[in-house]
């Protein structure tokens, strides 16, 4: 789903037109930013939690070069679904099979609950 998809959902729910619903799109994106950066936490009951995490410093490998580049200290916003939103996303599991040997790439089939027998 992309912004313009969460707008035209907004408005439609909402029953207002898409402008207004953009500016309250935006709005709500603003507050959950502002939140976290003054308490280092946001939470929505039922959906989840923002946080900000901190990285330490690390040291990578350039892949093309073989170099070893130092990473500085960073922070970076983290999220932890609330286990009401985790079953509802969960309702079609997705079993890896082995790929066949001509692909190379990874394989997975969706399965619906009716199939696992539950």
């Amino acid at each position: 789903m992309t912004k313009r998809d969460l707008i035209e959902a907004v408005a439609k729910a909402a029953q207002i037109n898409k402008g207004a619903a953009g500016e309250a799109v935006d709005a709500t994106f603003d507050g959950i930013a502002k939140a976290i950066k003054k308490s280092k936490r946001f939470q929505v009951p039922g959906f989840g939690t923002f946080t900000v995490r901190a990285r330490k410093a690390r040291t990578v490998r350039n892949p093309q070069t073989g170099a070893a580049i130092t990473v500085k200290a960073s922070r970076t916003v983290g999220f932890k679904p609330a286990p009401d939103l985790k079953k509802g996303v969960m309702t079609f599991p997705v079993i890896r099979r082995r790929p066949p040997r001509d692909t190379g790439w990874p394989f997975f089939i969706l399965l619906d609950a009716d199939d696992l027998g539950t």
